[in-house]
């Protein structure tokens, strides 16, 4: 039974039983506590704590998942992934316990034939938690499971909860039994690789408080509403069905493992670690492809940061697999064919997603190429000061800066004969992951009080009036107070306040939120930011400039206009600008984000290679003659399938409910899925000034535009220039490019001719400085600090040349200079100093620590630099100290 097949069976049963089929949630996460959507029931929080009622009292879904907590482990087990599916089903105040058990133990024992998942009654175990009677007594009357079958678990297994106040409940899991050739007898208690855990039924029915840790809680009552939250793992039911060993071996996951396998030339099953490593590579390919389908792209932070670790994961593996050259287009087109029949947008942009994962494969052996380069000047420093072992913190560096693997330092530095410092690198890594834990735990802290917002939501949805109203009267439903619900705000605080109508816009898509004030009887309000905390709830952050405010009370929302109108502007040019673009560029030039405020626009867009200036002139022109065309701009609000059926662009990752709010502009020559505020027709953008292109990451540019007033402005300037320095160069301002050029062109012969001529004088004092060669312990040394030089080039040509006047015996010459305001110094050593024991690398090292850098290098020549200049002669004085005591 193919994974599709089984993820429709789930869905096709669950509708027949009255149950809404809700489409998956993108894998980035509405929760600003999470970077992903981490489990089945992350979209349904807001109804499962009951902050949002809830659209439909019982649901299923098959939800995307990314998890990486255990991604060390991916490969190792059968169950480990870090993309998985979750059926689930959803009660929300519907059927409880019974309904939950009847639902799973009918869907998973009815035949194949009867549309269910036909498993044998016998493989089946269950456990309950250890005092949940209730659930045993069902699964024995409704099921009709075998007592010996059930088993009873402790909280750590067995109970579920957020980790925060609020809703919680035991929870009962079914686990397949495998067979005696995978651990011992005894049920899931026993061994979970012999019994695989399939399915998860939560009750959710109690409160709890005072949680000290995961089994540590006070629990302080029932819940009005009891709801029933389950999942069962598609990727487990899916490697059982289909009778093979793992996950990996899957229908939608085996084609990569596969094509890995013919690329590397190696076979699957020989080898226990490159079996790891085919399993890795497949898992990790297939995450990256879905996280990239979702609007996720490679970068050093967030969200980014975890798709490029496991990219960066699947290539170290191919590498360890002997393969070094680029595999990443043969593997994602293998992954896109397996997945595609489920997810079919994999198909239609692939050429998109295709671009991220080429060019990120790119990048990444470019940087093993460099981190070797700089692992090679580790190793080398380290044999020159006696060392054996390379500093924990230089592996630490080359893993956090450059994205060096490890397990590739610890390879190379074994092949020089070195150790690495592992207890200091996982010091360090250890801080690392307890500083972004504490992060988290500070943006789960900040997310776990939106409980605040519950009774204020439990009244509706804010009503935005602001599409066509300026002005809004209102009553004032809630005030908040460093987050706690209080009953009014006085003159001078920061408050969060409520309103059951407003006219200012909160932030999103982009646009920044409204400008404005919040006035009544006896108070005026200065808004600092509109929000939607939660779903469906619009709160704004003010300052209460006179009076109070107080819970009540009637409330006029009053938007500034002129920064409206500007921000419209902006927001309508942005779409201008989307629609040039894939005229100009292609359609896959689509959209990666955006900022709108009054006067600017910011848009990034896939695309792998900067833009000439005629491309962006033509840009501008497409935008700008839009806008003298005054095309009409009109808005409709449809059904998510209508608006895609049309060809409305929607943008990659962003959440979108089941209607949805359709901008027009020229009717379909710019059409997208967009909640802002917009102009009426294009004419009023005004204008649009192209001011800036630049690469924000592999495949990914960034054009800036000022609009409206601001791009006359700024125009207006280029202009108020262009006139100086036509009247400075008295030259008509059609030659001012010849002009320029042909300055630009004289004062570089004139710096060549100066460099020339300092590097003459430089040479000329090689008699000089060989006459100023002294004795310090074995060695003949020069140590001098030139002053000045043209180039770190001549200084290290006068090195050379003294190090060969100096002749065969013991000689080491150390120069110093400021080049370009900043201190150099080269050290170069012949063959009897290196005899001696003296390290070019190691001095130029010692004199860079004095000028506040560092340096290093080969034993015969190095170089070092700093930042302080007027340490030079100190600089050379050590090195002379340091061949007196060698």
């Amino acid at each position: 039974m193919r994974t599709a097949e089984i993820a429709q069976r789930y869905l096709d049963y669950f509708e027949r039983n009255g149950h809404t089929i809700v489409p998956s949630a993108s894998l980035v996460s509405d929760d600003p506590s999470l970077l992903f959507t981490v489990a089945g029931m992350v979209p349904f929080i807001p109804y499962l704590t009951g902050v949002v009622p809830a659209p439909y009292s019982r649901a299923a879904d098959v939800q995307k998942c990314i998890r990486t907590n255990d991604i060390e482990e991916v490969g190792k087990t059968p169950r480990h992934g870090t993309f998985f599916q979750m059926l689930g089903n959803w009660s929300f105040g519907d059927y409880f316990k019974e309904g939950a058990i009847r639902y799973a133990w009918d869907l998973l024992l009815s035949s194949e034939a009867d549309g269910g998942l036909g498993f044998d009654e016998k493989d089946l175990w269950v456990t309950v938690y250890e005092d949940d009677d209730e659930a045993e007594s069902l699964w024995r009357t409704v099921a009709g499971i075998s007592p010996d079958r059930i088993q009873r678990l402790g909280r750590d297994s067995n109970y579920w909860s957020t980790g925060q106040p609020g809703p919680a409940g035991p929870c009962s899991e079914i686990f397949f039994d495998r067979g005696p050739a995978y651990g011992i007898d005894g049920g899931p208690a026993t061994d979970d690789d012999r019994y695989v855990e399939i399915w998860n039924l939560v009750f959710m029915q109690y409160a709890i408080t005072n949680v000290r840790s995961k089994v540590d809680f006070d629990i302080i009552g029932e819940l009005p509403q009891k709801n029933i939250d389950t999942g069962m793992g598609l990727e487990r039911v899916a490697f059982l069905k289909q009778g093979v060993e793992n996950m990996y071996e899957t229908d939608q996951v085996r084609p990569v493992l596969d094509r890995a396998v013919e690329l590397s030339g190696r076979r699957y099953g020989a080898v226990h670690d490159d079996d790891v490593r085919f399993r890795v590579v497949a898992d990790h390919v297939r995450s990256s492809l879905m996280l990239l389908a979702d609007g996720v792209t490679p970068s050093n932070e967030g969200r980014g940061y975890i798709l490029r670790r496991l990219m960066r994961r699947a290539i170290r593996a191919m590498r360890l697999l002997g393969v070094d050259a680029p595999t990443f287009p043969e593997l994602f087109a293998a992954s896109r064919d397996a997945m595609k029949a489920a997810y079919p947008n994999l198909d239609a942009e692939y050429s998109r997603l295709s671009a991220y994962a080429v060019a990120e494969e790119e990048t990444f052996l470019r940087t093993l190429a460099s981190g070797s380069t700089i692992l090679d000047l580790a190793v080398a420093t380290t044999k020159d000061a006696g060392g054996t072992s390379i500093a924990g913190a230089d592996a630490f560096l080359l893993h956090d800066t450059y994205g060096f693997p490890i397990d590739l330092t610890l390879e190379i530095a074994e092949e020089a004969g070195l150790s690495v410092d592992r207890a200091a690198f996982d010091t360090l890594m250890q801080e690392q992951r307890s500083r972004a834990k504490a992060d988290a735990k500070a943006r789960k802290r900040a997310i776990a009080d939106h409980s605040v917002y519950r009774e204020f939501r439990a009244r509706g949805e804010t009503a935005f009036t602001g599409y066509t109203d300026l002005e809004t009267e209102s009553t004032v439903l809630g005030v908040l107070v460093d987050g706690v619900s209080v009953d009014r705000a006085r003159q001078g605080e920061v408050a969060e306040v409520i309103l059951a109508e407003t006219a200012l816009y909160a932030e999103s898509g982009g646009q920044v939120a409204d400008k404005g004030v919040i006035v009544g009887p006896g108070y005026v309000l200065d808004v600092l930011d509109v929000q939607r905390p939660v779903p469906g709830l619009i709160s704004h952050t003010v300052e209460v400039r006179t009076g109070e405010v107080g819970v009540g009370q009637a409330a006029t929302s009053v938007v500034d206009a002129a920064n409206r109108r500007a921000a419209m502007q902006a927001h309508s040019a942005t779409h201008l600008v989307h629609a040039a673009l894939r005229d100009t560029l292609g359609k896959s030039a689509t959209q990666a984000g955006s900022l709108n405020r009054a006067g600017y626009l910011r848009f990034d867009f896939t695309w792998g290679q900067a833009l000439s200036g005629e491309t962006r002139s033509e840009i501008e022109e497409i935008a700008n003659n839009a806008v003298r065309d005054n095309l009409e701009v009109t808005t409709r609000v449809l059904s998510l399938d209508e608006a895609k059926e049309l060809g409305a662009l929607a943008l990659f990752g962003e959440k979108y409910g089941d209607t949805v709010r359709m901008v027009d502009i020229g009717g379909p020559w710019s059409r997208e899925l967009c909640g802002g505020t917009h102009v009426s027709r294009s004419a009023e953008v005004g204008l649009i000034n192209l001011v800036g292109e630049s690469s924000v990451g592999a495949s990914n540019r960034r054009v800036e535009a000022l609009v409206g007033a601001d791009a006359f402005r700024e125009l207006a300037a280029e202009r108020a220039i262009v006139s100086q320095l036509t009247s400075s160069l008295k030259t008509p301002r059609d030659q001012l490019p010849a002009r320029i050029a042909d300055l630009t062109a004289s004062l570089k012969a004139a710096e060549k001719k100066i460099a020339q001529l300092e590097s003459k004088a430089l040479g000329e004092r090689l008699p000089q400085l060989v006459a100023a060669a002294s004795r310090q312990g074995s060695y003949s040394v020069v140590a001098e600090n030139l002053g000045t030089a043209a180039s770190a080039d001549d200084v290290r040509t006068l090195a050379l040349q003294v190090r060969e006047r100096l002749g065969a015996d013991p000689a080491v010459v150390a120069l110093g200079a400021v080049v370009g305001e900043r201190p150099v110094v080269i050290v170069a050593t012949n063959d009897a100093a290196r005899g001696a024991g003296a390290r070019a690398g190691v001095l130029a090292k010692t004199a860079a620590g004095i000028l506040g850098g560092g340096g290093g290098g080969r034993d015969d020549l190095a170089q070092g630099g700093g930042t302080d200049a007027g340490a030079l002669p100190a600089a050379m004085d050590a090195v002379a100290r340091v061949l007196a005591g060698a």
